[in-house]
C-alpha cells in the first residue's frame, strides 16, 4: 500500500482508496490475524470502476410559453450503468401531471398555470446522482401570489411590504387587505378593508389603526385576466398611541389616496392611505391616450400619441402592450415617462428550439441587423396610469410585415 498514494488501512481493517482509477481494479481478499495466527483469508471481492451520471443535454436556464400550448424541455445524461432520468417541480406536493418522453425530455401539454416554477432534472445510477434545474414561465395567466409579506408595526400604523410573484405576462397591480382580529357582535365575520397600491410600489403604509389591537394583513395581485391568490396572512399589533393633538393632521386628498402634509419618518419610504372616506371625495378621471399612430421608419416602428384630454388628470406614465397574430396581449414597455408622446420599437424576433417555439420581444442596440420577421401581423395599444389608477386602453394600431423584406 505504501507504493500507492492515498491508499491506507483503517484500524477496523477497511481499506481506503482515495482516488478510483485503473490501479484499483481487480480482486481483493482480506486476511485477519493475531498473535495466534489466522483462520484464513476471506472470499474475494472484485472492484469495478463505474462512471457517475454526466449530462449530455442540459435544459436552458428558463423557458417562456403561453398557457394551453405544449412545452418540451430536453435533458439527457450518460453513465455506467446508464442513468435513470426523472423530473420534479420544486415545491410540488403529490404526483406531477408532467410527462417524460422516450428521450427523457419533460413534456408539458397542455401547459397550465400550476406548472410555472422551477423544475429539476435528476440523473441517477448506482454510483451517484446529479441534478440540473430550469425555470418555466407560463404566460397568459392571472398573477401568482406575492411572497415574503412582512409587517413593520409603527405608531398607530403598519408598513406592509412584499415581493411580487410572476405577473402572468401582463401588467399587474396590488392591493393590501386588512382587518382587526376583534369581532364586533352580532357580526360573526371579519370586515376586511381593501387599499389600492400605487403603480410600481411594493409597500404600503396603513395608518390610523387602533392601539393594542391585533390586525391581519394580506396582499392581492391582479392583472387584466383577474386576481391571483391572496398571500399568506400576517398578524401584527401596532404600537400604542402617544400624546397628540385632538384633531388629525392636515392632509391633501386625491381620489382614494391620502397624502399627509407632514413628512414621513426619516429614511423610510412610505405610501399613505386614508382611515375613512373624506367628507368630499375627489374622483380621479384618467382617460386613455389619444390618437395612437404607427410609422415604420428605418430604425423600427415609431409610435406617437397625444396625452389624455384636458378633463383628465395628468398621467405619471404609460405602458405599451403588443400582441402578434391576434394572440394574447403582452406588456412590451411599462415605464414610459408621462411626459413622453412617442416611443420607438426597434424590432421583434421569432425563435425556435426543437419542439419549443414562441415570439420573444427584443430590444437590440442601434446598428443591429436583426429584423422583424416576414408575414407577421402586430397590434399595439397604450394605457396611461396615475398613482394607483390605470386608464382604458387607447385605440389599437396595426403593423404588418407580410410581403416585406422585414424592418431593421
Amino acid at each position: 500500500l505504501s507504493q500507492l498514494p492515498g491508499w491506507s488501512v483503517r484500524p477496523d481493517g477497511s481499506i481506503v482508496i482515495a482516488t478510483g482509477n485503473d490501479d484499483a481494479l481487480g480482486l481483493y481478499r482480506c486476511t485477519p490475524y493475531n498473535s495466534y495466527g489466522t483462520a484464513g483469508e476471506s472470499r474475494p471481492t472484485r472492484v469495478l470502476l463505474k462512471d457517475p451520471p454526466a449530462f449530455t443535454v442540459r435544459p436552458k436556464e428558463e423557458y417562456f410559453q403561453e398557457v394551453g400550448r405544449e412545452l418540451v424541455i430536453p435533458c439527457a445524461a450518460r453513465g455506467d450503468p446508464p442513468p435513470t432520468i426523472t423530473w420534479l417541480k420544486v415545491g410540488s406536493v403529490g404526483k406531477s401531471s408532467a410527462q417524460v418522453d422516450a428521450n427523457s425530455s419533460l413534456v408539458l401539454h397542455p401547459l397550465i398555470k400550476e406548472q410555472h416554477g422551477v423544475w429539476e432534472c435528476t440523473a441517477t445510477n448506482q454510483v451517484a446522482t446529479v441534478t440540473t434545474a430550469t425555470s418555466v414561465h407560463v404566460l397568459g395567466t392571472s398573477p401568482h401570489a406575492v411572497t415574503n409579506v412582512s409587517v413593520l408595526p409603527l405608531l398607530l400604523a403598519a408598513n406592509i411590504s412584499w415581493e411580487p410573484g410572476f405577473d402572468g405576462g401582463y401588467f399587474q397591480r396590488f392591493s393590501v387587505w386588512y382587518t382587526p382580529l376583534a369581532r364586533h357582535p352580532p357580526r360573526a365575520h371579519h370586515d376586511w378593508v381593501s387599499l389600492p397600491v400605487p403603480v410600481g410600489a411594493q409597500h404600503l403604509l396603513v395608518e390610523n389603526l387602533q392601539p393594542h389591537t391585533s390586525y391581519q394583513f394580506s396582499v392581492l395581485a391582479q392583472n387584466k385576466l383577474g386576481s391571483g391568490p391572496f398571500s399568506q396572512i400576517v398578524t401584527s399589533v401596532p404600537r400604542g398611541k402617544r400624546n397628540s393633538p385632538k384633531h388629525p393632521h392636515c392632509s391633501q386628498t386625491l381620489g382614494k389616496l391620502h397624502v399627509p402634509s407632514r413628512a414621513p419618518s426619516p429614511g423610510f419610504p412610505v405610501t399613505t392611505v386614508p382611515p375613512a372616506p373624506p367628507a368630499v371625495t375627489v374622483r380621479v378621471f384618467l382617460s386613455p391616450p389619444r390618437a395612437l399612430a404607427a410609422n415604420e421608419t428605418a430604425r423600427g416602428v415609431l409610435l406617437r400619441w397625444e396625452p389624455p384630454g384636458r378633463a383628465s388628470v395628468a398621467p405619471s406614465g404609460y405602458a405599451l402592450e403588443l400582441r402578434q397574430d391576434k394572440g394574447g396581449w403582452e406588456v412590451l414597455e411599462r415605464s414610459i415617462p408621462g411626459t413622453d408622446t412617442q416611443v420607438l420599437v426597434p424590432g421583434l424576433i421569432k425563435v425556435r428550439a426543437g419542439a419549443v417555439s414562441g415570439w420573444v420581444r427584443a430590444r437590440w442596440p442601434r446598428g443591429s441587423r436583426c429584423r422583424l420577421p416576414q408575414d407577421a401581423f402586430y397590434e399595439f395599444r397604450l394605457v396611461a396610469f396615475a398613482g394607483s389608477y390605470i386608464s382604458d386602453p387607447s385605440n389599437t394600431v396595426n403593423v404588418s410585415t407580410a410581403g416585406k423584406a422585414g424592418l431593421p
